[in-house]
């Protein structure tokens, strides 16, 4: 009798070997390909980018990245964030390669293609590998999800939308008007 196929796991160093121009992400060996972002997901990180950015820069508190920067959490698991934020405190996890360990700040802008992913498997990937505060930022909706990590997991900060300011718990001092972010 024939036995099941082991299941093929990539890992970072697999990861490494892929082509460029392309986007991938590793989740739990699964290497899979990202499709490129609509014309909004990409307004709305730009202007988060801004306001984040910004915000990081005149306090000096630590550094920003967009997508494209690999994250890589463990050996199977190497994620591409739309936007990360890692404090002065944590600037050792800064490599040439990329960012080696938890972002204090995760930002993902949900698609069509990710939605899912993003609000499942990812947001239990991030609390597990200790990323302190994750945002899911809804485009069609128009709303910003806060989450803060706690012992058992991410506790929802709360969804902010039209009219509404969000501030965050790991940002101290940081307030947006969401409104900034979703212009017509």
């Amino acid at each position: 009798m024939i036995g099941e196929r082991p299941r093929l796991k990539f890992t970072y160093a697999d990861y490494l070997t892929t082509p460029e121009g392309k986007r991938y992400e590793l989740l739990d060996g699964d290497l899979l390909g990202i499709p490129s972002p609509s014309e909004a997901h990409q307004r709305c990180q730009a202007l988060l980018a801004y306001f984040l950015g910004t915000h990081i820069r005149e306090r000096k508190i630590g550094r920003i990245y967009l997508s494209l920067t690999d994250v890589v959490l463990s050996d199977v698991d190497v994620v591409q964030p739309d936007l990360l934020f890692v404090s002065n405190e944590r600037l050792d996890i800064i490599t040439r390669a990329g960012i080696q360990g938890a972002p204090d700040l995760v930002v993902e802008i949900l698609s069509p293609a990710t939605a899912e992913r993003d609000k499942g498997y990812k947001r239990a990937l991030y609390a597990r590998h200790g990323v302190k505060e994750y945002w899911l930022v809804g485009t069609d909706a128009g709303t910003i999800t806060v989450l803060l990590l706690e012992e058992t997991g991410y506790e929802v900060i709360g969804t902010f939308g039209e009219d509404d300011t969000l501030t965050s718990p790991t940002l101290m001092g940081f307030s947006l008007s969401v409104d900034e972010i979703f212009e017509p």
